[in-house]
């Protein structure tokens, strides 16, 4: 089997943005380290709209330009180590600004894509797009939309295919959402692990231009979730994120994972890589090409770094991790 180990590469989109030491910076180091120590490869996509914003305001304030400087750094080692770049778009950067006491993250009707007109759109594409390539100095094929809101995948048809973008890894098969500021809807996403489409993310289409890598997914039982909110209060230095920030509410899902079984995504992220194991010889013995899995370098613990490290140990001989630039 082919295994991606995906991260998507951001700060906090609540009330607190979190430190980029803390977020990104920290926990990358430690990712990439694990590269290197077992000979595999991660992709990380980045958050093209905090790149464009940081370029915008570093001028302004000395301590974006500190910030820009590190992970402009880490970027490089990223791809010196041989782990991949990928495209991530949070469009919330178009309203959200930079002050003397921190980040103001505005995500009230600026949260998707689709938030704004087809103009807006093919502009803040282009523009995130430029960031990305001059921070990376590489051209991204691959595409994650923020807050796996890349419906309706229409308005994004044209300016992809003009900017080579040719995969999408952000349908979560099975999983839905509807919030305030955001929403998604893959129930109808085909369950397979690769699939061509064109110009819907859920419908398959034979002769296709893109070819959709879907986050991998599952069942969680409502025991898992009481588990996950039982150790973290009882071994806290274990289970909490290394990230300072906090996330963006979602209201009613806590409520929901505690009540009833859940499908959600196959993920590094805390208690969800004691999962790792179980799913990937599960959908082995199925003959599964692919496994896409999420993660963010803010929302790693101490318990699933040893998580992620053990399963990579166990299955680097047995399965390959690849990128995305693996796929040409």
């Amino acid at each position: 089997m082919n295994i991606l180990l995906t991260f998507d590469y951001e700060l906090f989109f609540g009330s607190k943005s979190g430190s980029v030491e803390h977020c990104l910076i920290r926990p990358t180091e430690r990712l990439v380290r694990l590269c290197e120590k077992y000979e595999v490869k991660m992709t990380f996509f980045l958050d093209a709209g905090y790149l464009w914003r940081l370029q915008k305001e570093k001028d302004s304030y000395p301590e974006l330009h500190k910030e820009m400087d590190a992970i402009s750094h880490q970027i490089k080692q990223i791809v010196r180590s041989g782990n991949d770049v990928q495209f991530h778009v949070h469009p919330h950067w178009e309203k959200s600004f930079y002050s003397e006491k921190g980040w103001k993250i505005e995500t009230s009707g600026c949260y998707k894509l689709s938030d704004f007109d087809q103009v807006e759109i093919n502009g803040i594409l282009d523009r995130y797009y430029h960031a990305f390539c001059e921070m990376t100095e590489v051209k991204p094929i691959a595409y994650r939309a923020g807050g796996w809101c890349v419906q309706p995948f229409s308005l994004l048809v044209q300016k992809f295919e003009a900017l080579g973008i040719r995969y999408d890894s952000s349908v979560m098969p099975g999983v839905s959402f509807h919030s305030e500021h955001y929403a998604f809807d893959f129930t109808d996403a085909p369950r397979k692990d690769n699939y061509a489409f064109q110009t819907d993310v859920c419908l398959e289409t034979e002769k296709g231009a893109f070819t959709e890598l879907p986050i991998s997914s599952m069942k969680y039982s409502a025991l898992f979730f009481w588990r996950l909110y039982i150790l973290g209060r009882l071994f806290p230095s274990r289970h909490k994120m290394l990230g300072d920030g906090n996330f963006l509410p979602q209201p009613g899902r806590k409520k929901k994972s505690l009540m009833n079984a859940t499908v959600n995504h196959v993920s590094t992220d805390g208690y969800f890589a004691s999962k790792l194991e179980f799913y990937h010889q599960s959908v082995s013995k199925r003959g599964q090409d692919y496994s896409v899995v999420i993660g963010h370098p803010k929302s790693m613990t101490e318990f699933s770094f040893e998580k992620l490290e053990r399963f990579i140990a166990k299955n680097r001989n047995k399965h390959r991790f690849i990128t995305f630039r693996d796929l040409e």
